[in-house]
């Protein structure tokens, strides 16, 4: 039986999306507050990755991973 994926590994994979993921979309794979949320991608930016966040038109924000170390 092949091992759950981490939490942190879920974020990665939503993060790598063209479009990145929402705060929304993060809370609803995971189930961690927003607090945590930010908090893991402060841990992924101390990592190496290379997250960065964008407002889309309608206001909304989004992650995503451009590059990775």
């Amino acid at each position: 039986m092949p091992a759950k994926p981490t939490k942190t590994a879920t974020i990665l994979k939503l993060l790598r999306r063209p479009k990145g993921a929402s705060m929304a979309e993060l809370r609803k794979a995971i189930g961690w507050k927003d607090h945590s949320i930010r908090a893991a991608l402060t841990g992924l930016r101390k990592k190496g990755h290379e997250v960065v966040r964008e407002k889309n038109l309608a206001g909304v924000t989004r992650y995503r991973v451009i590059s990775e170390d």
